[in-house]
């Protein structure tokens, strides 16, 4: 098995808070990697500390190969990502913000992108028409795809994208979930992405690894997901009716378990 991350007992605490707890994660080459869990699961956190955005409490990762953080600028150079909301120069146009991105990222991995990198990006993301308005001026669906097409513009080995259907309506949505379908094999990369939409996540991804409190509950192919809430009498019909029930047995497991 060739995993591009794997993540060994991460824990991120803040003062008597544990943000993420023990996580071990494996994420393999070529696949999209869906990562499920409630609001304050933990999963940004984790994204976080991926992109070196925050310290580890404890535990370790390696990443393409590349371990933390001994090897922290090389993991960065082989990483796209959209964070929570993406921000840009507001008063210059979408294209103009994607070619400062072209830019940055041609200094930092010394690799010359060409200029028509941005043209496909902007084609990629449904963009191109829309390319010379001001981003102050875009909506929060074609901020949102602008984020997105950030992400992928360098040709980066590993893309980490929280939330990146965020603001887009069920056109939007659609298009974006076709082509996070289509970047491993078009980019030949591989895909981590968080979602609240569990029916979206169930189209697009190979694998699922799911968070509660900081913990992960489960981590494999959805068809072994399915096995698994069999075997403990969950509703297998959607990943929405396994994750919930998941979810809702593992709170009452810490409800009683605090009464001991």
């Amino acid at each position: 098995m060739n995993n591009m991350i794997t993540t060994c007992h991460l824990t991120k605490k803040y003062k008597s808070f544990t943000a993420v707890n023990d996580v071990s994660l494996h994420i393999q080459k070529g696949r999209i990697y869906g990562f499920l869990g409630p609001n304050g699961a933990g999963k940004s956190t984790t994204m976080k500390m991926l992109l070196g955005l925050t310290a580890p409490t404890k535990g370790s990762f390696t990443i393409n190969g590349k371990h933390f953080p001994d090897d922290r600028l090389e993991i960065l150079k082989g990483i796209g990502s959209l964070i929570e909301a993406p921000s840009f120069y507001a008063n210059l146009t979408g294209r103009e913000n994607l070619d400062i991105i072209r830019k940055l990222i041609g200094e930092s991995t010394n690799l010359d992108l060409p200029k028509h990198a941005v043209d496909d990006a902007l084609a990629l993301v449904g963009l191109t028409e829309f390319e010379n308005r001001l981003a102050k001026k875009y909506s929060l669906g074609m901020k949102q795809r602008l984020g997105l097409a950030e992400a992928p513009l360098g040709r980066p080995p590993i893309l980490i994208l929280d939330e990146p259907t965020n603001g887009l309506d069920p056109s939007g949505i659609h298009e974006i979930r076709n082509l996070i379908k289509s970047l491993p094999a078009l980019y030949d990369c591989t895909v981590l992405i968080s979602s609240h939409m569990l029916s979206e996540i169930e189209l697009m991804a190979d694998d699922i690894g799911i968070l509660n409190h900081g913990r992960l509950l489960f981590e494999g192919e959805l068809e072994e997901l399915r096995h698994y809430a069999l075997q403990r009498g969950f509703s297998a019909d959607h990943l929405e009716d396994m994750f919930l029930s998941m979810i809702e047995q593992d709170n009452l497991s810490r409800k009683q378990r605090a009464k001991l």
